[in-house]
């Protein structure tokens, strides 16, 4: 019975889109239906990317203040307190308001833009395009899923407005620290209301990974088995897989600190003395490292949730633009269940300091360090991907060569952490700014500017302005190592994360210049990204318009729909799927589309 009402109604669906001419349904759309309430997939991806570009306004912003402070200690800008008020008396960013920024700045990218915006805008936008669906499993929970991620965003924007300003525990909210309201300003409500939105934003989470899942497994065209979905499917499979299995542990360490905070409870909390009321706490029994578990147990592959989105559209784009095949699609495929498997086992290299078993530490070592080979594995491909291609440098293209060098540059520093012995010196110094900022936050935006450069016509039928990309690209991928690659030099010689001021070190005020440098290069790449919003907003209204349906010459099913595809993607009949997605460069053809069947000679050589 369900099959025949799922093939009824796409039958009804086809029927309309066929009296339409372009596959818009005559329901009355209102305004609201159609841009608030979506529940076409397409719709939701941008709500999700320009939510998502919002946010990397702001926290972007957030990390220019602090660079102003961490650049230039000694000089006061009395404008700053105009805006900032008592947070930036006399011009100088308080100690609080320092904290607070950092933690904020944190878990708006981690989260927000880089898990949110990232998954959230190009799951939604390509998993049915790819697979030949016309939309997600569920329309609906998938709509509740951008709604829970907006809701938790005004949350947490909220609780920059309030009078003990927002959270300041560190984007990853230690106890005793974060369980302890007395413990600092930041502490109090903006550390329940920073509590709350990543509840919200777990479940909106949840919603959207189970949807993905689900219409992956069940919801493929005909012809388009599991191995010849495009990598960027596969990689946006085990991400889901991975939120689904690792959110529900940091939601349940949340929820044990809310009840430390407000129901007198011990879970993170043991013999405690409170120098500011001169009183010891009554909790005991509790550890605040067993909330350092539940923590690095999703954080841990929080990382490879932000990055394998990016690593499956640099592999889409990069074939595309070399004009061959991907190299090795098997172990690809491969390496991203490999890495899924190993994120999952390695969460404690983040507790090397924590006075963990050295035996124990050394396994955690070992899993570490084994991540480096499927990681290894996709650089190769990679390369061999771009060895004797003919390279069409398009911004997307660019950005996804990009990702591969941040991707290797950040990813060898890893090795230096991984092993427990070293991580001792470097631990909570600079070095690990500079590791997990490379590795995983330049080189996951650089995955992301790659999509939004390369989708951008399938978004909205026009195209983005190629010198400003230009213009983004270069300033950008300079800028990252000029901001990133000193730091590892400050953490070597041992330079503190999380301090406001360093000058008054002797061992540290050496880098004076070093972080003035570093503060100016950072304002300067900053305003290159206003360029890119600019370029992005404009773009949707003045663009280029797109001529053709598939612009890039691109053999997967997104480019087989109309310019402007309405809601249920294709006019008609669902195409039917022959072959791989990355057939190019083949029998003297630069690009032959999934859709095409497998002629008798082709078969032979097959």
């Amino acid at each position: 019975m369900s099959n025949e009402a799922i093939l009824h109604g796409s039958e009804v669906s086809t029927h309309e889109a066929h009296h339409d001419g372009h596959g818009e349904h005559h329901h009355h759309e209102t305004f609201i239906s159609k841009y608030v309430f979506s529940m076409d997939h397409k719709m939701i991806a941008k709500q999700f990317l320009i939510t998502g570009i919002i946010w990397a306004i702001l926290g972007g912003l957030m990390s220019v203040l602090f660079r102003l402070q961490l650049g230039f200690p000694d000089t006061t800008f009395p404008w700053l307190e105009n805006i900032l008020g008592h947070w930036a008396k006399g011009g100088k960013i308080q100690p609080e308001f320092y904290y607070a920024l950092v933690t904020m700045h944190g878990t708006v990218l981690v989260f927000f833009v880089l898990t949110a915006g990232l998954s959230g805008t190009f799951a939604n936008f390509l998993i049915p395009l790819q697979i030949g669906a016309r939309d997600m499993a569920s329309p609906f929970m998938n709509m509740l899923s951008y709604w829970f991620f907006f809701i938790s965003s005004v949350v947490m924007i909220s609780s920059l407005f309030i009078q003990t300003g927002p959270a300041s525990g560190g984007w990853t909210s230690y106890p005793p620290l974060s369980a302890l309201g007395d413990a600092s300003i930041g502490s109090k409500t903006g550390m329940d209301l920073w509590l709350i939105a990543m509840a919200l934003f777990v479940v909106s989470s949840l919603l959207g990974g189970l949807n993905y899942i689900s219409t992956i497994l069940n919801m493929r065209t005909k012809g388009m088995s599991m191995t010849r979905l495009p990598l960027t499917v596969w990689a946006l499979f085990f991400t889901a897989v991975l939120g689904v299995l690792s959110f529900p542990v940091l939601l349940s360490g949340f929820i044990l600190l809310l009840f430390d905070r407000h129901a007198g409870t011990s879970f993170y909390l043991s013999d405690i003395f409170l120098a500011s009321t001169q009183k010891a706490l009554p909790n005991e029994g509790g550890s605040a490292i067993l909330y350092q578990h539940l923590f690095w147990f999703l954080g841990h592959p929080e990382v490879y949730i932000i990055l394998l989105p990016a690593m499956g559209m640099v592999s889409e784009v990069m074939s595309t633009n070399a004009r061959k095949p991907i190299f090795g699609y098997m172990a690809m495929v491969g390496s991203i269940f490999a890495i899924t498997i190993l994120a999952f086992l390695v969460w404690a290299h983040h507790m090397f300091v924590t006075g963990l078993n050295p035996f124990l530490g050394s396994f955690f070592v070992l899993l570490t360090l084994l991540i480096a080979v499927p990681s290894a594995i996709k650089v190769f491909n990679w390369l061999t991907t771009l060895w004797r291609g003919n390279i069409r440098f398009t911004p997307a293209m660019l950005f996804a060569i990009g990702f591969v060098s941040l991707f290797i540059s950040g990813g060898l520093t890893g090795i230096w952490l991984g092993n427990s012995s070293l991580d001792i010196h470097l631990h909570d110094t600079y070095f690990v700014i500079a590791h997990f900022h490379i590795v995983m936050g330049v080189a996951s935006f650089f995955g992301m500017f790659c999509g939004v450069y390369h989708w951008f016509p399938k978004m909205y039928g026009r195209y983005l302005n190629n010198t400003m990309g230009y213009i983004h690209f270069w300033i950008t991928i300079v800028g990252a190592y000029l901001i990133f690659w000193p730091m590892h030099y400050e953490g070597l010689a041992g330079m503190p994360r999380r301090y406001l001021d360093y000058s008054g070190w002797a061992s540290f005020n050496q880098f004076g210049g070093l972080n003035h440098f570093i503060s100016i290069v950072s304002i300067i790449v900053f305003a290159v990204q206003l360029l890119f919003v600019f370029n992005f907003f404009y773009s949707i209204f003045k663009g280029r318009r797109v001529k053709s349906e598939n612009p890039w010459g691109s053999n997967t099913l997104e480019w087989t729909t109309p310019i402007h595809p309405g809601h249920g993607n294709w006019v008609g009949e669902i195409p039917e799927v022959h072959r791989w997605a990355y057939d190019y460069g083949k029998d003297g053809r630069e690009f032959i589309p999934q859709t095409e069947p497998i002629s008798a000679n082709e078969s032979e050589h097959h």
